[in-house]
């Protein structure tokens, strides 16, 4: 297996209007992000995924770009970015930035030009026809959107505001390319990619059997043409990392984006988890981990997280958010960072933060929710039912600001916060994290260090056992002579872990747990809820 800087690395993602705001405008900008870099490199993340701080009339918080060579105002200057690069690269991280090029703002001058009429040379950069098919988009019923001025539908797998870019147009290509090696040659270190298997469309959009099904949105014919193509004029030519953010696929597709040998991309985002788990189901998480491994251990490289900006934090989503905050925080921090493939982690899973709750639909500001209880509301469902259903997966959930102390908005901000503070956050905050030599902050160093020291974490194989058991999460990791063996108890319940009676008799020292060791417990191996173990063999 080919051993590369970036398959060692733990990634920490920065949704900077949420992280801290130094101008008390209530959004956080790129000036927070260099004072807490401290913070972030004493964690021990490697490398740092900034989201999208591109110009934009913020629509859906940036990833509605109108300038990709600008920053927005909300974040700073190019001059605050070019500091922020030269900050993070002084303490030994790295800095990858969001790559958003299957649409643009509707207010990109391209598209202006566009939708001015339909024999300006621009007119083919973006998908117009002159009727419509019945895909629905992302966050909306139709994926078309009539132009009063030339009398036809514009294509949008987003919002309305987010109009596809025509990727079949080779000048559109060579544009995104030109702006990709604009950043690289500031010296970032590569891309996170926004739905990058978005780009290609199907040819002549017919009618989809199942609308609802939005899968034939991607992976469709010419997309790996054009991540070849796009690594073969850009990316090769840097030393970067790049992952792909790859919805619909399966481990078969997955290896043909991210294989050794296919000249696209190194590693990439799956969503067999949070787009088809809504609750914590062991049977299925287990089956999607072991399908994954076999189809790409060895060929690709895969990666490993449970929230970030567009899902539920895992204490909420899958874990126990009240009395085994802590517990479940550390055991699902403990499941990620071992499992094999890139552990991320989404800033303030470190230190435990839960989902959010507020009173009224007009409290939130989650673009997709909002166009979801529209829609149902104006289908005649109950609006308090509707709310109700839709706040366990509301993106809001994970974008509440970070949660710095005790004080006023958490010390995120002066000003009036762009989204409401989380409650909880008297209880729940970084300085109160630091204080804790027990907290889930120190935790995550830990783990985040055994990584770093031991390479079996990172290259050891994956062979799980108790596989039909629907508490308990086993498996070894094994390099060479070194094997692991990592035991969890996902469940409210205490349980008893029966191991093969080879693998209790091999185990040789306890190199992390998240309960205090008891002496002289009853049963060794009597696991409390939430309880994780990891043995060396």
């Amino acid at each position: 297996m080919n051993k590369k800087w970036w398959k060692e690395a733990v990634v920490y993602q920065v949704y900077w209007r949420s992280f801290l705001d130094t101008d008390g405008d209530g959004y956080g900008d790129l000036e927070g992000v260099i004072q807490k870099l401290d913070y972030i490199r004493d964690l021990g993340a490697d490398v740092i995924w900034l989201n999208p701080c591109y110009g934009s009339p913020d629509v859906d918080n940036g990833y509605d770009i109108s300038d990709y060579r600008s920053v927005m105002p909300k974040a700073g200057t190019m001059d605050t970015f070019e500091r922020l690069l030269r900050e993070v690269h002084a303490r030994g991280m790295k800095l990858i930035m969001d790559l958003v090029v299957n649409h643009t703002s509707d207010r990109h001058p391209w598209f202006i030009e566009s939708r001015s009429s339909k024999d300006n040379p621009k007119r083919d950069y973006y998908i117009w026809r002159k009727d419509k098919n019945n895909w629905r988009s992302y966050f909306t019923p139709s994926a078309w959107e009539y132009d009063e001025r030339t009398g036809e539908y514009y294509f949008h797998s987003f919002a309305v505001e987010q109009p596809d870019l025509n990727w079949a147009n080779p000048k559109v290509r060579e544009e995104i390319y030109d702006m990709m090696r604009f950043w690289l040659d500031k010296g970032i270190d590569g891309f996170r990619m926004d739905v990058i298997n978005l780009l290609a469309k199907q040819e002549g959009f017919p009618d989809s059997p199942h609308p609802d099904n939005i899968s034939y949105l991607g992976n469709n014919p010419g997309i790996h043409d054009y991540l070849r193509e796009m690594h073969d004029k850009v990316l090769q030519h840097y030393d970067v990392f790049t992952v792909g953010e790859i919805p619909f696929v399966t481990p078969e597709d997955g290896v043909l984006y991210v294989g050794e040998d296919r000249g696209e991309l190194n590693t990439l985002f799956h969503f067999e988890v949070l787009d088809y788990i809504a609750y914590w189901d062991m049977g299925k998480f287990k089956d999607i981990q072991k399908r994954w491994y076999d189809g790409m251990w060895g060929k690709g490289w895969n990666s490993q997280f449970l929230n970030n900006h567009d899902h539920t934090r895992v204490v909420t989503r899958y874990g126990n958010d009240k009395e085994y905050r802590v517990p479940s925080a550390k055991c699902f921090a403990t499941l990620i960072h071992t499992l094999p493939g890139m552990p991320y982690v989404y800033q303030g899973e470190e230190i435990g933060m839960t989902g959010v709750r507020y009173e009224s639909i007009d409290d939130y500001n989650d673009i997709a929710m909002i166009n979801k209880y529209k829609e149902a509301v104006a289908a005649g469902r109950d609006p308090q039912a509707t709310f109700e259903s839709l706040l366990h997966l509301s993106r809001d959930n994970s974008r509440t600001p970070m949660q710095w102390n005790d004080s006023a908005n958490a010390g995120f901000t002066e000003g009036v916060p762009w989204l409401k503070v989380n409650p909880n956050y008297r209880e729940i905050n970084v300085e109160q994290a630091l204080s804790d030599p027990d907290s889930v902050f120190y935790y995550y160093q830990k783990l985040i260090r055994l990584r770093k020291e031991n390479e079996v974490m990172v290259y050891g194989s994956y062979e799980p056992i108790l596989e039909d058991h629907p508490q308990i999460y086993a498996f070894y990791r094994a390099l060479g002579s070194e094997r692991w063996l990592i035991l969890l108890n996902i469940s409210e319940q205490e349980v008893l872990a029966e191991l093969p009676e080879d693998a209790a008799s091999r185990l040789q020292e306890t190199l992390l747990r998240n309960y205090p060791e008891e002496a002289g417990a009853a049963d060794e191996f009597l696991l409390k809820p939430y309880e994780a173990r990891i043995y060396r063999c």
